[in-house]
């Protein structure tokens, strides 16, 4: 393992007084706009704080270095999508469980991008007002651990791949592979050849991993009507790729959404073209949620206790902010819970309703890509 880099130093008063030649107390009137200094002292100190890359910190605990008793967690997805998504609710309900516990504060900012992200921690950082982060939606080619690494700030992945590349940052990470690897089985057990994955973000790790997972075991089965298309996770990209791969030809028999929200919005477009399900496509969504349930038939899905997932990488951070070392630690693989949207593959490609829309009908606003097709 490779020896963990001392972390970045945060620019004092002193280094301030030090570079601008004058005492700490006339940086401190200075920066906190008080009396008692010149007005070109105080442009100057100021010019200099800024070059050090110093912020004021947010609370006295902080300037004495005991910490904020706070937890940051950004999010970078489309604002509009988080509303729906019920696995990121459960996850942040059982990370507050924790931190109550601890009587500590989570502090949440949704970011644009992942740039937009690695900017929120350095201005955290700078001004002290966190003490350690925990990270969700792993990329492959990812910035921030190295980024949260350097700053020496304690941070927990959600998500990412076991014994991941930076000893210093703990990781909680879900077998995405076993899960997937566990619907197939089902769906070719029932006779199913024709799946389409209908995956949520293309540069997400654990999408990655799933989509390489279902290549994986279709090629291993000589499965060949099998693919992946990436959407935004909403629903409004999910019945749209929905409608798209049910006016192929032929159609496939088997759908697999990446959220529950996805899966829901699916079902409707598919009894819209006139298919029904199980009969004509089976329909499974990753997320278990109360929609699955809700809706006529009831949808088979991947149950896993989100929750427990949060209360899991807040304890790792707390072992962190305690002292700890940095661990690797794994989650029950979710499990497939049957329901009444999943049966035996039709004989009939069309279910024996009309023939279905032409491929692209009714997908204006349809933004999913093929993430690979076999052949």
């Amino acid at each position: 393992m490779p020896d963990k880099r001392s972390p970045a130093r945060r620019p004092t008063m002193k280094d301030i007084a030090r570079r601008a030649g004058v005492s700490e107390s006339a940086v401190s009137f200075a920066l906190n706009g008080r009396p008692g200094v010149s007005e070109s002292t105080r442009a100057r100190v100021r010019r200099v704080a800024e070059q050090l890359g110093w912020r004021p910190s947010t609370a006295a605990r902080a300037l004495s270095g005991e910490g904020v008793a706070t937890v940051g967690f950004v999010l970078a997805r489309p604002a509009d999508t988080l509303g729906v998504d019920s696995f990121f609710l459960h996850l942040v309900s059982g990370i507050q469980e924790v931190l109550a516990e601890r009587h500590l504060g989570l502090l949440f900012q949704v970011a644009r991008d992942v740039a937009d992200e690695c900017a929120v921690y350095r201005r955290w950082w700078a001004e002290h007002r966190v003490d350690g982060v925990l990270v969700v939606d792993p990329r492959a080619e990812d910035p921030r651990p190295g980024l949260l690494d350097e700053l020496g700030l304690p941070a927990v992945v959600i998500g990412g791949a076991p014994g991941g590349r930076h000893p210093g940052l703990s990781t909680v990470w879900a077998d995405d592979a076993g899960a997937m690897a566990s619907v197939v089985d089902e769906l070719a057990a029932l006779g199913h050849r024709r799946i389409v994955h209908i995956a949520g973000l293309p540069g997400l790790a654990h999408t990655q991993r799933r989509i390489a997972t279902l290549r994986a075991e279709a090629e291993r089965r000589g499965l060949t009507g099998v693919r992946s298309v990436t959407t935004d996770y909403s629903d409004a990209e999910g019945a749209a790729v929905t409608r798209r791969v049910l006016g192929g030809s032929p159609p496939p028999t088997a759908l697999i959404y990446d959220n529950d929200v996805m899966a829901v919005a699916g079902l409707a477009a598919a009894a819209e073209l006139g298919f029904r399900v199980p009969r004509d496509v089976s329909v499974v969504s990753w997320e278990d949620s109360a929609l699955c349930r809700m809706v006529t038939p009831r949808l088979s899905a991947l149950s896993r206790d989100s929750a427990e997932f949060g209360r899991t990488a807040a304890r790792e951070l707390m072992a962190l902010l305690d002292g700890g070392a940095a661990r690797s630690v794994g989650v029950p693989v979710p499990r497939l819970t049957g329901r009444g949207s999943t049966a035996s593959a039709s004989t009939s490609p069309v279910g024996g309703h009309g023939a279905p829309p032409a491929a692209g009908a009714g997908d204006a606003h349809d933004g999913g890509s093929d993430a690979f097709v076999t052949t």
